[in-house]
């Protein structure tokens, strides 16, 4: 009924809760990008597919599982290694399968974003939607910052209740740390493509909570102080106190993460003087 798609990279500690949860599938491909520690191996033993494909990005990887795949299905879940699938979107995403589908080609999913065993209901940004579930010839992505996002309209995209848990800081705080300075540098440029698009009229004419969140975050480039700003968000507007010292610990980490994207965003926007300083008359009229 349904194929699967993970994409994997040294995720020996993940893949086999990750496979686990999607064992009612008969159609899993593992999209790897060159893993030395087991991965693809461990993704056969459990009757995964694997195919190979050096990293780029997010969205050139899932593509490439819906065009080269030869998925076996016509809707197709996305998920990570470090995800799981709960029961709640398994019998969803079942049902909408098993009644013929719906007029939406592609379905927004929850993300229930885990710490050290706890959900952070609050400071995780829960629901935190992305689009993960869709027909196989519909739904392609586009890379925005160091994620992907959908290329289809709003008013073509249902929304699940049913959520994937998401295990993001299973190989440990140091690894998140590392990972995240490498997410920043990629924020920084697709902020820089988006800030001079940001305005408070798109943010009253977005049709759902999605549109809006992307258009307040385009607006959110131009604050001053903005890890001071992040943490507040986290920890007092979205309520993340309530989630006891792990909203704590998880505001200050996005603020810490926002303060690299800071920086990269410094570095960045110095460094286009210098590059149309070097240019020759003939670069700088093209």
């Amino acid at each position: 009924m349904i194929s699967v798609v993970v994409l994997t990279y040294n995720e020996v500690a993940n893949l086999r809760r990750c496979l686990a949860s999607v064992a009612w599938c008969d159609d899993v491909v593992v999209v790897d990008s060159g893993s030395v520690d087991g991965t693809q191996a461990l993704a056969q033993s459990l009757n995964a597919r694997v195919m190979h494909r050096p990293f780029d990005n997010f969205a050139a990887q899932r593509n490439f599982a819906l065009d080269e795949g030869a998925l076996r299905h016509e809707w197709v879940l996305h998920i990570d290694a470090d995800e799981e699938c709960s029961a709640e979107l398994r019998a969803e995403i079942e049902s909408i399968v098993a009644t013929g589908g719906s007029a939406q080609p592609a379905w927004r999913v929850p993300s229930r974003l885990m710490l050290l065993g706890q959900w952070l209901r609050r400071s995780g940004m829960y629901p935190g939607y992305q689009v993960r579930f869709g027909r196989r010839d519909k739904l392609r992505f586009v890379m925005v910052g160091h994620g992907q996002r959908e290329t289809l309209p709003a008013e073509e995209l249902g929304t699940c209740e049913g959520h994937l848990v998401h295990h993001n800081f299973s190989k440990g705080i140091s690894e998140w740390l590392t990972k995240h300075a490498r997410y920043a540098r990629d924020e920084a440029r697709g902020e820089a493509e988006v800030r001079q698009r940001g305005r408070w009229a798109d943010v009253w004419r977005a049709r759902d909570a999605v549109e809006r969140r992307r258009s307040l975050k385009a607006l959110s480039t131009r604050m001053p102080a903005r890890p001071l700003l992040r943490f507040i968000y986290v920890y007092v507007v979205r309520r993340g106190f309530l989630d006891g010292r792990a909203g704590l610990r998880y505001a200050l980490l996005m603020s810490v993460y926002q303060w690299a994207i800071d920086l990269n965003g410094l570095e960045i926007a110095q460094a286009q003087p210098e590059a149309r300083r070097l240019q020759t008359p003939d670069q700088a009229k093209s």
